[in-house]
């Protein structure tokens, strides 16, 4: 199977209708309010008219679980991901709204994958991002090769400055539990708004490169 691809932090109306046309696997919605790809209350309301083909996913960081079940069914996301210090009772409660849950964790030299354990039966997706005090979005690729300390199955999201440049490297990954790719900053004019012509490249050197 080909690596899936996420597209996150989108935030304006007409560069959202573009970016979908490219038929990303995920789309990625930051509620995050000190985030600066934070979604509008306006754009919130489009989110339910994507195609349903793609995954819509609301990116949370320690929000109130009832606000973020209240999003779910407001805008009909497909997924969750959750950036903070959510508990495994946390997960397991969003998880029981039928959305797919994806864990967020920032992985460092010192990070100790065995933390994910509690984690392994209410998450469907672990997402390994670059370690930052701001929960993402650093814009920063951290050393892959740390995640040959990961001995889970659960499957796993890649993110953290991810640019174009990295599409040959990433279909060299030799691990059947990457699954899918994260990208935001390193394809943006400025924060929210798109590159979509560098979208465009990155999807079919994604699509067209053998995997390994």
């Amino acid at each position: 199977m080909r690596l899936k691809i996420k597209v996150c932090g989108m935030t304006q109306a007409a560069n959202i209708a573009t970016v979908a046309e490219l038929h990303p696997d995920y789309l990625g919605f930051i509620f995050y309010p000190k985030s600066p790809r934070l979604i509008s209350e306006v754009t919130v309301e489009l989110i339910k008219y994507i195609p349903s083909t793609i995954k819509t996913t609301g990116v949370f960081v320690n929000e109130g679980l009832e606000v973020v079940k209240a999003y779910i069914f407001r805008c009909n996301l497909k997924a969750v991901q959750l950036h903070g210090n959510e508990s495994v009772s946390y997960c397991e409660e969003i998880k029981s709204t039928g959305v797919e849950v994806i864990k967020a964790f920032g992985v460092d030299e010192n990070f100790d994958f065995s933390l994910l354990q509690a984690y392994l039966n209410v998450v469907d997706y672990f997402l390994f991002d670059t370690q930052t005090p701001a929960h993402g979005g650093s814009g920063k690729v951290f050393d892959w090769k740390l995640l040959e300390k990961y001995s889970f199955d659960t499957p796993y999201f890649l993110s953290g400055g991810i640019d174009l440049s990295h599409a040959t490297t990433l279909k060299e990954i030799n691990d059947p539990r990457l699954y899918t790719i994260d990208v935001n900053s390193k394809f943006e004019l400025e924060p929210g708004l798109k590159n979509v012509e560098k979208l465009k490249e990155f999807f079919a050197a994604m699509h067209s490169l053998p995997l390994a």
